[in-house]
């Protein structure tokens, strides 16, 4: 059974304590980190989420006391009053932000004792994630965990302070709402009091925000928890966090000004770096021919060179079959990897793009007086010039081809380009660059379903210019929508939206959605648009994406509190779970099976 604190008030966290503080008396209070026995003097290494600081117990205080500090195991949690006392030149530890002092204890207390904890609370802990996850609230405790939350709260309160100070307004919009699955799944809420209906987590608050706008409220925001029943992939989490913008009267630029003045007030006040604005504006088909991404990664080049127009009438019928089937032939040089890459590296390379549909790759090693290829024997001297020069060849570089079809193209030249980054360690998380991507497609065409869909949502506007396209050509149509993205991450994405009834009704026409399907689905926003709409547009951020970036972590599950793994349950709780049949009965519902 553990002490009491009766009596007792914490004067500082641990880390709080420095050389000002020599020669007052405080009270700490945390876990024991580490202790050590040097006979007759026991050092305690004492730890709260400030940090650690060092409290010596000697015998010469009274045998109570230091029989009580032998008590003393990992994780135990104390309370320790003493002096604070400058440490000998010989036993500074400049690693410790509390290095130079040491707390003299006169009084300690066990306010609880712990069992041998499942792994240990320590930096960067090579520990098996289930383990983690399912002592999550131990976990929590290392310290560069309790860092990730702590730099998230940061970026949370700049960026209400900031939206504030912009004239924001942050208001809450409702976590039960009406079904209009668009995309991922709805998690269904199951009604009591309607039997046989069902409310469902929001996706996002688009709508909601949207029609606050048509209220008059001008620029809203809000911090919030968005939901989707979706295939889980390795990096994504069925409930995530949102910071959610909507203003009125504005243009693309308003929008992306005001969003980088958030991103530039965070990394300067959260991380003291200092972020160059504007960032760089990239319409969407530069960044697929650039880089074969609509998130490109711009920390270092290796781009796509089109060399179709070159190729197209070459005897290598691989490539000329690809033009002439509407594809294309793009190249990277892999700078000086010509000379660094064995062969079997190179193999590994052919491999690894198969991965993303390319049927394979062809590829020239340039040495000093020689070519090394496969496939220049097809091709005549002026064509090998043309392609080299194409490129900005020189001796020990590695050009990589792709011919098929533009979408497998890009996608395995722009994975490429990352997995070459990858091996030639190109990749500093700590360089921060950031781009929008602007310009989108309006419309995606679904091979399956045979109809156009909404590449963004249905509420996007086309960009003024291509609204003719909507009836003759509606794969050219441009979006007024626009991704930010930082590092080859997308962290937010959003657009200005339609506030025509007249554009809106084509919008659904060519969606496939009648009038009375519409209706069905987004009724109350279009009866609002009945009364009068201001032109409008905002975003949404993902904060656990931006805060994982801004940690420098690989997954977002480290900026988490508590996070579900990849099919979507929580080891800690065992969430989902069966129910009592009483319930279930409540809800009307059975289960099968």
């Amino acid at each position: 059974m553990g002490e009491s604190i009766y009596g007792l008030k914490r004067t500082h966290r641990c880390a709080e304590i420095g050389t000002a503080n020599i020669g007052e008396t405080v009270t700490v209070m945390g876990w024991a980190h580490k202790s050590r026995d040097l006979g007759g003097v026991i050092f305690i290494d004492l730890r709260d989420r400030s940090g650690i600081l060092q409290v010596v117990v000697s015998i010469q205080k009274g045998q109570e006391l230091f029989a009580k500090a032998n008590k003393v195991r990992s994780e135990y949690v104390l309370a320790i009053v003493g002096e604070v006392v400058k440490r000998s030149p010989e036993t500074v530890n400049p690693k410790l932000a509390t290095g130079e002092i040491e707390v003299i204890a006169s009084e300690l207390r066990i306010l609880s004792e712990s069992e041998t904890p499942p792994l240990q609370i320590e930096e960067d802990s090579d520990v098996n994630e289930a383990t983690r996850l399912k002592y999550r609230y131990i976990d929590l405790r290392r310290p560069d965990m309790q860092k990730n939350l702590m730099l998230r709260h940061r970026v949370a309160k700049i960026a209400r302070d900031y939206y504030d100070s912009n004239g924001f307004l942050e208001i809450e919009t409702p976590m039960l709402i009406k079904s209009s699955p668009e995309g991922a799944r709805d998690y269904l809420v199951p009604s009591r009091v309607h039997p046989g209906k069902f409310f469902a987590l929001p996706q996002s608050p688009q709508l909601f925000k949207q029609l606050l706008m048509v209220a008059g409220y001008d620029r809203y925001f809000q911090i919030v928890k968005c939901f989707r029943d979706e295939d889980l992939r390795a990096d994504r989490q069925p409930e995530f966090t949102q910071i959610d913008i909507e203003m009125s009267f504005v243009n693309v630029e308003d929008v992306l000004t005001v969003n980088e003045g958030f991103i530039k007030k965070a990394f300067k006040e959260a991380m003291g770096i200092e972020l160059e604005t504007p960032f760089i504006r990239m319409p969407y088909q530069e960044a697929m021919d650039r880089f074969g991404s609509d998130k490109p990664d711009i920390r270092f080049g290796l781009e796509l060179v089109n060399v179709s127009d070159l190729v197209e009438n070459s005897g290598f019928k691989v490539f000329a079959d690809a033009v002439k089937n509407g594809g294309s032939v793009r190249a990277i040089n892999a700078k000086g990897c010509g000379a660094k890459f064995s062969r079997r590296e190179i193999d590994s390379l052919v491999e690894y793009v198969k991965a993303y549909k390319a049927k394979g790759m062809a590829w020239i090693v340039v040495e000093e007086n020689e070519l090394k290829s496969a496939i220049t024997k097809f091709f005549g001297e002026d064509e090998v010039k043309a392609i080299l020069e194409r490129v900005q060849a020189v001796p020990g570089d590695l050009i990589c081809f792709i011919a098929d079809r533009n979408e497998v193209v890009y996608d395995a030249l722009g994975q490429l380009r990352l997995e070459l980054a990858r091996r030639l360690n190109l990749l500093d998380k700590n360089d921060f660059k950031f781009l929008w991507v602007t310009e989108f497609p309006l419309y995606e065409y679904d091979d399956e379903e045979k109809r156009w869909v909404a590449k963004h949502h249905p509420f996007t506007s086309p960009m003024d210019e291509d609204i003719h396209l909507m009836d003759t050509d509606p794969g050219k149509v441009r979006a007024k929508a626009y991704d930010i993205v930082l590092n080859g991450v997308e962290i937010g994405g959003g657009s200005v939206r339609i506030h025509s009834q007249e554009l809106q009704s084509k919008m659904f026409d060519l969606l496939g959605l009648s009038k009375e399907q519409a209706w069905q689905k987004f009724g109350y926003l279009l009866e609002a648009f009945r009364y009068g709409v201001p032109p409008h547009g905002g975003m949404a951020y993902g904060l656990d994406r931006l805060i994982m970036l801004m940690a420098g972590r690989s997954s977002i599950r480290d900026v988490i509190a508590f996070p579900k793994v990849q099919n979507a349950s929580c080891l800690m709780t065992n969430a989902p779970d069966v129910v009592e049949p009483k319930q279930l009965k409540e809800l009307h519902i059975k289960t099968e099976g």
